[in-house]
Parts: structure tokens; C-alpha cells; sequence
């Protein structure tokens, strides 16, 4: 299906604003500080609207109508238990990270560990940050190429290098205004979409609430205890560990928390970023029911091939490019793009700031001066974006990329919450109790992940998190530091 020129004109208005918007902040005065963290003047709303649309990658935005469209509303669980996380990181790890006189989360770990924790950590951050960006470039393709007949490697390397230009150039300042844009865009595609799928049925919001009821679209599964299916309580738990990950040791959270003016505004972006994706979710979850609903009552309008549920995902785009007004349809796909750019610039400015702080001033040049450091930053931010466009080209013919990318990513976080959280609460641990607790941890990743234990793939983090707490806090009762050691942590 093609454009119309109205959905064109949508599309590359947001597109060539967002760039040149973003690209902007290199014209003006910039220094290290300015690049990572915004020498901690930006305001708390803008960095909360940034937190928000990072979490709304273009795999929500395409994922979570599928998921409610195909079954119900189990995956809403996982929201429910962010509330729980944010808390958590307001009141133990934002305030942490205030203190210590470093732009990178894990300087935190070296200091309670050594240097082998934050070498470590980094490494497996920024191996993530690479399968993110490239899965996210992939998966937002699929659709585009679907429905629109354009090119997937065209698609990714036009992405990324869009993305790359102004997060490269414009660094942290950059990313959290366009993300505080591509989040308002996001919002509002979402609700005009809804609205139009609502106005569209016969009975409106009440023949979508009683069809749904009655089909039992509103469940948030099954409340037994089975950890090898996807009940509510194994989502709510995988949902905490998952977002405790992200608030509490996610670099690209950590540098947001870094940009507030006070410990004060940044728990307030915490906030706001957190809890707006609870609606936000609840949604996208509404929207994939509510097209349940319509396809049944005009059930000629859907094609054959997209009448299967395995095809479900791909029904929330189909309903935009075929059935959307023209001008909402670009507007849409703007929004599909916004999720996904706003993820990957993210992730752009955060791995080079790792790469600058945790590899650069440790390996090769203890304290490179300004020029040096802006040098390096732009550079590994291209390096990085550069390498993500690959992975994404590499993506392409995997059987189930997201499938995929939620293995590489249960691999190469390689239970960093856990020696995040060994650090908090056992002060007085050992260098090797740690180490000891992460290779428990790792290996516990590893068996759930490939199959060889018996509970949902999700438990990953769950199970490899309680590995190294356990493992670690035991050793640490076996092996003790020397006194001088305990009393610097005391």
C-alpha cells in the first residue's frame, strides 16, 4: 500500500524536524558535561518524557495491541509492577548515583568490587545496547516493509543513520528534547487511533466492552502458582526484576537521573517517566482489544493471512495503512518511528558515554581534556550506531527476532541487577564472593534461557538476580576481607 501525499508530508515533516531539531544543540556551546548529562540543568519534565518514550520502544508500540489482540491482557502485569521498581530506585539507587563523582553507574561497582566488576558490567551493557538497537531497527522494518513494499535494509540503515546524526552531534541534550517530542507524538497517534477504532463500531466503547468481556479479552491470567506458564504472578515477578534493572542500573536511566538539577527533580522524572507508561500500556492494550472487537464485526475487512493469530502482531499495522484517515496514517507510522528512534538514540549516547568513562579513562588516557573526550564521544557514538545498523542487517531471516533479541538479552545482561544489589545491601562482601555470585548467576541465565530448567524463559533474570544474592551473600559469610576493607564500607 502506498502513502498518500498528506501521510508523506506528515511523515517527513517529523522525520527531517526531529533530525534537524536534535542536530541544533551541536551549534551551540557544548562541553563533556553538556554531551552526558546535560551539566545537570535539564528540567525534571523533560527528562521524564524522555524515560517514558525510552521505554516505548517501536516493540511495545507493535507488540502490545498483538499481544491483547491474540489473547488478553496478561502482559499488562508487568506494568503493574513498576510502581514497586521506581520506588525502589528513588529511595536506594537514584541517590547513589548522585553522590559518586562519576557519569557512569558502574563506577559504583568498582568501587565496591574492583576494577574486574565495572570492566564487566560495561562490557555486558554495551553488548546489550548493540542487540537492542539492532533488534528494535529490524522489527520496526517488518511492518514498514509489509505494508509499504520498501526495502528492510533500506529501512534500517535509513533509520540509523537518522538517528545516529542527531544523537551524535546534539548528545544528551538532544535526546531527551526529541524524546520529549517523539513521547507527545507517540501519546497522541495512540489515542487517535483508539478513538477512530471506537467511532468505527456500531455500539462504540460499549460493544467493544461487552464483546471483550464476554470473551474473556480483560483477563490478566491465570493466578496459579505454575512457574513454567505465563501466570500473573510470574509476569508480575519478572516485571519488577526487569524494571528494577532498568531504573536501578541502566545506564541510560542512570545519565537522566544525572541531568536533574537536585536529588528532588530527579525523583520526580523517575516518576513521571514510570508511571505515564501505565496508561500509556493500558493503552496499547485497548487499542489491541478494541481491534479484536472491530475485525469481528467486520470481519471481511481483515485478509486471509493476517486471520491466524500467529499473525497477530501484524494486524495493528494493516488496520493503520488500510482503514486510518489519510494524515492520522502518517502520523501513525511517525509514532511507530518515534518509539523506535527515541530507544536508539538513547542508547547511542549512553554507550559512548561508557565507552568514554569506563573504557577510554581506564585503558588509555587518565584524563583526556575536553577536546579529547568530545572527540571520543562522537566517535564511539558513530562506531556504536554504525555497528547497531549491522546487527539489525543481521537480524534480518532469523526465525523469530524477538525471540531473539529477548535471548541475547537475558545472555549479555549476565545478572548485573544482582551484583548491583550485593553491593547495596552487603556492604562488608568479598571481591571473590562476588565473583563467585556472578558466575552463579550467569550460569542460572543460561539454563533457563536454552531450556534446561523447568519454568517460563521470563524467570531468567529472576532466577540468575537470587543465584548471586544467595551465592554471594553465603561465600561472603565463608570468606572475610581484611578490617580495613569493612570499615571503608561501614
Amino acid at each position: 500500500m502506498d502513502f498518500s501525499n498528506l501521510d508523506l508530508i506528515v511523515f517527513l515533516i517529523y522525520v527531517i524536524g526531529t533530525v534537524g531539531f536534535g542536530v541544533s544543540f551541536y551549534f551551540r556551546k557544548q562541553s563533556t558535561s553538556d554531551y552526558i548529562t546535560g551539566s545537570g540543568k535539564i528540567p525534571s519534565w523533560v527528562l521524564g518524557m524522555s524515560i517514558f518514550a525510552t521505554y516505548v520502544s517501536s516493540i511495545s508500540f507493535l507488540a502490545l495491541p498483538g499481544a491483547s489482540y491474540q489473547s488478553n491482557w496478561n502482559g499488562f502485569v508487568f506494568s503493574l509492577s513498576i510502581p514497586i521498581a521506581a520506588w525502589i530506585a528513588v529511595r536506594f539507587f537514584m541517590p547513589i548515583y548522585r553522590k559518586i563523582n562519576s557519569p557512569s553507574a558502574y563506577a559504583y561497582l568498582e568501587q565496591r568490587f574492583g576494577l574486574w566488576a565495572r570492566v564487566y558490567a560495561s562490557i555486558c551493557y554495551l553488548l546489550t545496547q548493540l542487540a537492542r538497537m539492532g533488534a528494535i531497527m529490524y522489527l520496526l522494518a517488518l511492518p514498514m516493509e509489509a505494508f509499504f513494499g520498501w526495502s528492510i535494509p533500506w529501512i534500517i540503515l535509513f533509520t540509523g543513520l537518522a538517528v545516529i546524526c542527531y544523537s551524535m552531534l546534539g548528545g544528551i541534550k538532544a535526546v531527551v528534547w526529541t524524546d520529549a517530542i517523539q513521547g507527545v507524538i507517540l501519546i497522541i497517534g495512540a489515542l487517535g487511533c483508539l478513538i477512530t477504532i471506537l467511532n468505527q463500531l456500531p455500539g462504540g466503547w460499549l460493544q467493544a466492552q461487552s464483546v471483550a468481556l464476554e470473551q474473556g479479552k480483560f483477563s490478566l491470567g491465570s493466578f496459579g502458582l505454575s512457574l513454567s506458564e505465563s501466570t500473573f504472578w510470574v509476569i508480575l515477578v519478572y516485571g519488577l526484576f526487569i524494571n528494577l534493572q532498568n531504573f536501578g542500573v541502566d545506564q541510560s536511566y542512570i545519565q537522566r537521573y544525572l541531568g536533574a538539577k537536585s536529588d528532588k527533580e530527579a525523583s520526580k522524572s523517575i516518576w513521571l517517566g514510570s508511571l505515564l507508561y501505565i496508561p500509556v500500556s493500558l493503552l496499547f492494550f485497548m487499542i489491541g482489544t478494541a481491534l479484536f472487537v472491530y475485525f469481528q464485526v467486520y470481519d471481511e475487512l481483515l485478509p486471509a493471512e493476517l486471520g491466524a493469530f500467529e499473525s497477530a502482531d501484524k494486524v495493528f499495522p494493516y488496520f493503520i495503512v488500510s482503514t486510518l484517515p489519510s494524515g492520522l496514517t502518517g502520523l501513525m507510522v511517525a509514532a511507530i518511528f518515534a518509539a523506535g528512534m527515541s530507544t536508539i538514540s538513547t542508547s547511542v549516547n549512553s554507550s559512548a558515554t561508557v565507552i568514554l568513562e569506563d573504557h577510554f579513562k581506564k585503558y588509555i588516557l587518565k584524563n583526556p581534556n575536553e577536546r579529547t573526550s568530545l572527540r571520543i564521544l562522537y566517535i564511539s557514538s558513530f562506531v556504536m550506531g554504525s555497528i547497531s545498523i549491522g546487527v539489525g542487517l543481521a537480524f534480518n531471516g532469523v526465525v523469530s527476532a524477538l525471540e531473539t533479541w529477548w535471548a541475547l538479552a537475558s545472555i549479555f545482561s549476565g545478572g548485573i541487577l544482582g551484583l548491583f544489589l550485593l553491593g547495596l545491601f552487603r556492604p562488608t562482601l568479598t571481591k571473590i564472593s562476588a565473583l563467585l555470585g556472578v558466575i552463579a548467576g550467569v550460569l542460572h541465565i543460561g539454563l533457563v534461557s536454552w531450556g534446561y530448567l523447568p519454568v517460563h524463559k521470563n524467570l531468567a533474570i529472576v532466577l540468575g538476580t537470587m543465584a548471586i544474592i544467595l551465592v554471594g551473600f553465603l561465600f561472603g559469610l565463608i570468606v572475610k576481607e581484611p578490617r580495613d576493607f569493612q570499615e571503608n564500607y561501614r
